[in-house]
């Protein structure tokens, strides 16, 4: 009774959890991998636009398993991203077709102008 109630408050426990385990992880990526990873994972916190709780933490799980492959690999890090990095985080981020908050508005703005051409109609 009690978790579900934080639940409601705070969002999933176990979303945290993992996100945790996953940030701990990418903590414990040798160089460059870890700087690398960290620059992937708070760009696409800050640009995927994904508001799923449960995608961005599935994205950010197979983030970390990507570069924690290319570490044990040692995979350069431009053979991962290549030459633009933003491209490949967007590209990335768009394998995880989510609801963006863009989505949301686009239909909040479609439903508004429909609402106002029905008054305009009548």
């Amino acid at each position: 009774m009690a978790l579900k109630w934080i639940e409601a408050l705070t969002g999933p426990l176990e979303q945290k959890k993992q996100y945790r385990q996953d940030k701990a992880r990418l903590e414990g990526l040798p160089e460059p991998y870890a700087s690398a990873a960290k620059a992937m994972h708070r760009y696409l916190l800050n640009t995927s636009g994904i508001v799923d709780g449960d995608i961005i933490i599935r994205m950010l799980t197979d983030l970390t398993d990507l570069w924690e492959t290319a570490a044990v690999d040692s995979t350069p890090v431009r053979s991962i991203v290549g030459d633009d990095p933003a491209d490949f985080a967007d590209t990335f981020a768009k394998a995880y077709a989510a609801k963006e908050w863009q989505d949301k508005e686009r239909a909040r703005f479609t439903k508004a102008i429909d609402e106002a051409a029905e008054k305009e109609e009548s």
